[in-house]
């Protein structure tokens, strides 16, 4: 074995499958190779029980790549825990690239493990105070001992709106709330707006709604988008308001009114950079 290689003693303290769980994410993260021996060996059946592996081998070598983005799935074609399956996939998905679904199969409610409930109302609220959202959707229930549950996470709107938004502007306070709104709407759907304000009281907006086979991750980054993009004109208003301002309401004040915003309007509804009329 290379002199780089990690070697990780998997009889350690219990001896359960959490080390090597978190020896195989951790050397997906870091990019080590590691060596991990005695496997599950404080288990009554000890080994691997993995599909692909040779079942109830107690060593394993694990050379990473580069983490990529897309769709994975993993499963275990048993009742093996769907929970479990998401400790050791979850952390990678967090370090890809661009947006990224997990399909986890297996056991939803299984003994000595999370249940998926446990993992919606306590884990995901606690690890989201850390920075980590994500969309945990559940197809279907699986229980011992045939599984066949099946449960979708995708890394949700306002984490990937967030992360564009902080390229640009680093130094920003920046608070998007998730809001579930199940008994005040007529159908299914979803979507973001992320509001800035300037430090002179102008307000500017970027909006985007969820389609039917696009990730979440493309729907918050083109809302962020959208409201960098307004906010690098250095107008008063964005290009929506510039647009629905001027039709009717400006022209019934009284006065002279002037408003700046350097984005382009189409030949149909075209404007001057700098406006002024005299109203009403």
């Amino acid at each position: 074995m290379d002199s780089s290689t990690l070697d990780v003693d998997g009889s350690v303290m219990e001896g359960g499958g959490q080390i090597l769980r978190v020896s195989a994410a951790l050397s997906c993260i870091t990019g080590t190779v590691v060596k991990i021996s005695k496997i599950r060996a404080g288990r009554s059946t000890p080994g691997l029980r993995l599909d692909g592996a040779i079942i109830g081998s107690t060593e394993i070598s694990l050379a990473p790549g580069k983490i990529t983005s897309g769709n994975h799935l993993a499963d275990p074609q048993t009742a093996g825990s769907v929970g479990l399956l998401l400790q050791v996939s979850l952390p990678c998905a967090l370090f890809a690239n661009a947006a990224t679904q997990l399909c986890l199969k297996g056991g939803t409610n299984a003994e000595m493990a999370p249940q998926i409930d446990y993992t919606v109302k306590i884990f995901k609220p606690i690890v989201e105070k850390f920075g980590v959202n994500f969309d945990c959707d559940i197809k279907m229930r699986g229980y011992y001992p045939k599984g066949g549950g099946e449960v979708l996470l995708a890394k949700d709107m306002s984490t990937a709106a967030v992360r564009t938004i902080r390229r640009e502007i680093k130094d920003l306070y920046i608070n998007i709330p998730s809001i579930q709104e199940k008994d005040q709407a007529c159908g299914n759907g979803n979507g973001i707006i992320i509001i800035a304000e300037s430090s002179t009281g102008c307000l500017f907006a970027g909006s985007a709604l969820g389609k039917k086979g696009v990730y979440a991750d493309k729907v918050g980054i083109e809302a962020a988008e959208m409201l960098l993009r307004n906010l690098r004109h250095n107008g008063c208003v964005d290009e929506f308001l510039q647009d629905q301002f001027n039709h009717l309401i400006r022209h019934l004040a009284t006065g002279t009114s002037r408003d700046t915003n350097r984005r382009r309007l189409p030949r149909t509804r075209r404007r001057r950079s700098t406006l002024q009329s005299n109203l009403l």
